[in-house]
């Protein structure tokens, strides 16, 4: 999508204006079109499958970012701190293939999609990609038997894939205009009603938010790391940006929302000589590094899996995402059921 265009409907969104209004017939037929296919769902015309082992899908019913991504990093990480052996599987938005694959440290983003070759790196636990995400999570307990709990990332409205555990994330636009797609932002309406044939249930729904406090749940605390990487894995404070004789800075986003990173940044004292607000999942391939040499860039996390190929000294700055401790007691709970029973000795 043109970055003027997503720009224009993420402000249509946010009310009930002019634009809302004239995407309302649009909005009914994508309504319709939702509200047949959980019909057939319902039904058993189309089924879920189910794994042998839990499946926890971290997703949203929002268009673009809520931060998923840090929300799977931080959940995989207290799963492991519980003693559960963790695997991940996503559609990899944007890459060349449906197949399901392996992601591995150096694949390219092109062939695995950027989160989820930055949730490899991250947390180091097995990550397999498909279009089909059962397929891809049986792929990846066929190579690593020893997986215990299966984390989606994305995937709410993927049916086909049965749930034990639902985490879904909003961001500071909450339920925006509470208008389906086009004519708002909610690809489901909220609050739902679970679809109980796909593993949904309202006890094994968890709310996350990812800004200010506005759909009931919990909420998490986000804040830019104290430090930024290049691609060899040098890491400097992130005050040194701003040090004197330091190069003007542009700050690039190909994000959901790059106005939230950029904001991020003011935050942290660091302003951007020049900010480039480009579209979800940029690519980079077009990047021209002599556009650009007499700056100094700064990206998210996301987007430097791919513009590290290009300019490999371009600075990225972690994203750090707290929940609190209430959310993981309450995943806890959810899981109890599902834990495996401990060896014997």
């Amino acid at each position: 999508m043109h970055a003027g265009l997503q720009q224009a409907l993420l402000r249509a969104w946010t009310g009930r204006g002019a634009l809302a209004w004239a995407l309302r017939p649009v909005a009914f037929v994508y309504s319709s079109l939702v509200w047949l296919r959980r019909f057939a769902y319902r039904q058993h015309w189309l089924t879920s499958q189910r794994l042998p082992v839990p499946v926890v899908v971290v997703g949203n019913v929002l268009a673009g970012g809520a931060g998923k991504t840090p929300t799977v990093i931080g959940v995989v990480a207290h799963l492991q701190a519980q003693g559960w052996k963790v695997g991940i599987v996503s559609r990899g938005f944007g890459r060349r293939s449906d197949a399901v694959q392996a992601v591995h440290t150096d694949a390219l983003p092109a062939e695995v999609g950027d989160e989820p070759l930055l949730l490899q790196r991250k947390t180091g636990v097995p990550v397999y990609v498909g279009r089909e995400r059962a397929a891809a999570a049986r792929a990846l307990l066929d190579a690593h038997p020893q997986t215990q709990i299966i984390v989606c990332d994305d995937g709410m409205q993927h049916y086909a894939l049965y749930r034990d555990v639902e985490i879904c994330v909003f961001d500071s636009r909450g339920i925006g205009n509470g208008w389906l797609l086009p004519a708002g932002p909610l690809r489901e309406h909220w609050p739902r009603r679970a679809l109980h044939a796909a593993g949904q249930s309202g006890e094994q729904l968890l709310v996350l938010n990812t800004g200010p406090n506005t759909v009931p749940g919990f909420t998490a605390i986000r804040q830019l790391a104290d430090h930024t990487v290049d691609a060899s894995g040098h890491m400097q404070p992130l005050a040194a940006l701003n040090a004197p004789g330091a190069k003007p800075l542009c700050a690039v986003a190909g994000i959901a929302q790059p106005e939230a990173f950029f904001a991020m940044l003011r935050a942290q004292g660091i302003v951007p000589t020049r900010t480039m607000a480009l579209t979800d999942h940029y690519d980079f391939d077009s990047w021209s590094r002599n556009n650009h040499g007499h700056y100094s860039l700064i990206c998210t996390e996301k987007d430097a899996t791919k513009l590290w190929q290009h300019v490999p000294e371009a600075r990225a700055v972690p994203l750090v995402q707290t929940a609190p401790a209430d959310f993981y007691a309450a995943l806890d709970r959810c899981l109890q059921p599902h834990r495996p029973a401990p060896l014997s000795s």
